[in-house]
């Protein structure tokens, strides 16, 4: 037997919906409310769920920039955001750590770029004079 029809629902995804999610990137978050642009917010205005982004971005190349413009420009504004004082210094701080932000502190033990290595101090006594 031969099985030609696909199993499921067939896409919502075509280019007009591409045309859709590039456009909420542009500019169409902020018609949405949306102070950053978000995935979530990506799939509220296209009326799709989360995993049928995840799913369309394996699928479609164009699809997976669009998620990624999305990633940047988020940085983007949370960064400024943030710097400017207009968005929640908590809120912009946990947006932050998804794009590799951190506020922990590295201390080096190093001395002149060199490794604080113990050094082996070897105590000679004079031999005794007889």
């Amino acid at each position: 037997m031969n099985n030609t029809n696909p199993v499921g629902r067939p896409s919502k995804y075509n280019s007009d919906m591409q045309k859709k999610a590039d456009d909420y990137v542009l500019f169409g978050f902020e018609g949405q409310g949306d102070l950053i642009p978000s995935l979530a917010g990506l799939c509220c205005y296209l009326g799709i769920v989360r995993s049928t982004a995840h799913d369309w971005r394996t699928k479609h190349a164009e699809f997976s920039g669009t998620l990624e413009a999305i990633e940047v420009k988020q940085e983007n504004i949370a960064l400024n955001g943030a710097l400017g004082g207009q968005l929640n210094s908590t809120i912009a701080k946990l947006v932050l750590a998804n794009h590799g932000y951190s506020d922990k502190q590295a201390v080096d033990h190093t001395t002149n770029g060199e490794s604080l290595q113990p050094q082996v101090i070897e105590i000679v006594a004079p031999k005794p004079k007889d």
